[in-house]
């Protein structure tokens, strides 16, 4: 579209960003959403709202858009949008169809709807294909971009990535060209951003950071309205932003959820609504906001947690208790013939605290049964870990009955360290629907686990004290097959994370070479067991999901 002077609503000077949670493929709510929040703001005097890159849709649609009808669904929703909210401006994220030579179908586009009509469109300019993101699969990029006159501002409408390669920010960029210098060229003196950007721990900080460096460069406000929620893996925060020419934070959105910010764009103040401060806090809000959405966005009202009386399992079960309420989850007991009593005692105790359902539910039999069957066949064979992974799955089965009759989601309980390296048994413990820890180190469990307990004293001391194990063989420890988690964690941020070698590992942190190299192995032989794991929610820069992507058959490096 050719570029648009408003005047009718020049003299509103006053913007509101509409930091929503949309859900992916829902259009009517999302729209509802749209429009509440754009007659709210249009009542506290607003000319202007933002809301977030594919909010019409919501993010990420992934191969949705690979379908006629969502596209056709989208314009739909934006024209419906637009009907309903007349006498204020609003910009919201959707797909169009695309006209380009890329072979693709699509653009991620954002659209400014005035008096009941779209009078303006923007297309997404950077597509990444880096970590979780793989846009350029999906979409064709802009070939250029436009400003748009409002509130007496030329603004410039860019789309999440579109503002991240400043060169003066980032020390290697991945785009030849970046779009907020181009439009600033142009005469933009306004930056606009909406976005859909993923929280991990550090990421609110990198954020602000980013921005404020774009302000300072050209000298100008930006506004960022970011999308808030849990979609899959994704956690989106919020913390949307407003900084002014000095790169200071003039107005900024509620972390973890729904939030309408407001300010104006002459005097450049505006609302400064808290954040949630510290990363462990932050941590376990983001695992909150994502287990609740992850359970409502698939349907499911009621969670089933395997309670072993350890750590794992007790953290997992107070982020439900707080996601979803006590009175929808469910911890079951299922001790076996290595369970100590200490351990069931744990698992009520921690039931009791938190006011959830408890059952017990002994594995005893159902193990017995198994090893008689088997006799036959295992005869002449030491006991072994098969052993002890028939335990686990179990639990398993006893996990999965329940939620089939009761049409409950199943969340498992093992952690990042765990699953890095493979200590964790397929069709056992692994089972479920949300892996709810899987991107939590056993060391942040603890802190996490201190956290909660800050709180309300719900998990028992002895949880938090007690040697970690699986109890599957007597007097089991953790330590017996794994280094320290505090090694154990150290390598895995190193390895996986930054890409380190094993070489580098060890001589930067001091650890035993061999030590490294075995953990390694462990990491890369346990690949196959990673990507049949339940979807987890994603708080470090890379976790284990579709944004780490190995192979299975591959010769270890180490």
């Amino acid at each position: 579209m050719a570029r648009v002077r408003l005047a009718l609503y020049t003299k509103h000077v006053k913007i509101a960003l509409g930091q929503i949670n949309p859900t992916v493929g829902d259009f009517a709510g999302n729209a509802a959403k749209i429009i509440e929040f754009s007659r709210r703001a249009k009542a506290a005097g607003a000319g202007l709202v933002l809301f977030p890159e594919l909010s019409v849709g919501g993010y990420p649609p992934r191969d949705l858009v690979e379908r006629p009808s969502f596209v056709a669904r989208n314009r739909e929703s934006v024209e419906r949008i637009a009907a309903e909210t007349s006498g204020v401006a609003v910009i919201c994220g959707l797909v169009t169809p695309a006209e380009s030579d890329t072979g693709k179908s699509v653009m991620n586009s954002a659209a400014l709807l005035m008096d009941g009509r779209l009078v303006f469109l923007q297309s997404k300019m950077l597509l990444p294909t880096y970590d979780v993101f793989d846009e350029m699969r999906n979409f064709a990029p802009a070939k250029s971009q436009e400003l748009f006159n409002l509130c007496g501002n030329r603004m410039a409408l860019t789309i999440c990535e579109d503002a991240w390669n400043d060169k003066l920010f980032w020390p290697k960029r991945l785009y030849p060209l970046d779009p907020v210098e181009r439009l600033i060229r142009t005469g933009g003196n306004f930056v606009l951003n909406i976005s859909a950007s993923p929280f991990w721990i550090g990421k609110r900080e990198l954020r602000r950071d980013m921005l404020a460096s774009i302000a300072r460069q050209y000298k100008v406000p930006v506004a960022m309205v970011n999308q808030v929620g849990g979609n899959d893996s994704l956690l989106f925060d919020g913390s949307s932003l407003v900084l002014n020419p000095e790169g200071q934070v003039i107005a900024q959105g509620r972390s973890f959820e729904e939030d309408l910010i407001y300010f104006d764009s002459k005097t450049l103040t505006g609302d400064l609504h808290e954040q949630i401060a510290g990363d462990d806090v932050s941590v376990y809000g983001a695992l909150v906001l994502g287990t609740r959405d992850y359970m409502h966005k698939c349907g499911f009202q009621k969670a089933i947690i395997g309670l072993s009386g350890g750590i794992d399992s007790a953290l997992t079960a107070v982020i439900a208790a707080d996601a979803v309420g006590p009175e929808n989850v469910i911890g079951v007991g299922m001790p076996g013939p290595y369970s100590t009593q200490g351990s069931i005692d744990d698992a009520r105790a921690l039931a009791r605290n938190l006011g959830i359902r408890f059952e017990l539910l002994s594995i005893n039999h159902v193990y017995e049964a198994y090893r008689q069957t088997l006799e036959s066949v295992f005869s002449g064979c030491n006991e072994d870990v098969t052993e002890e992974n028939i335990q686990s799955r179990a639990r398993g089965t006893l996990l999965m009955a329940l939620s089939n009759k009761f049409g409950a989601i199943v969340l498992s309980t093992g952690n990042k360290s765990e699953l890095g390296v493979g200590y964790c048994t397929l069709y056992g413990d692994m089972v479920g629907g949300l892996a709810v820890i899987s991107d939590v180190p056993k060391t942040l469990v603890y802190r996490l686990s201190e956290y909660a307990n800050t709180r309300r004293a719900v998990i028992p001391q002895a949880s938090l004290e007690k040697p970690p194990s699986a109890e599957l063989r007597p007097n089991q420890k953790d330590s017996d097959s794994l280094p320290p988690y505090e090694i154990l964690d150290a390598v895995l941020e190193d390895y996986v994370e930054d890409l380190h070698s094993a070489e580098r590992i060890a001589a930067d942190r001091g650890f035993d070479p061999e030590l490294v190299r075995r953990v390694i192995r462990m990491v890369d032989r346990a690949e196959y067991k990673r990507q049949q794991a339940a979807p987890g929610i994603k708080i470090s820069p890379k976790a284990f999901g579709y944004g780490r992507r190995f192979p299975i058959a591959a010769k270890s490096e180490v």
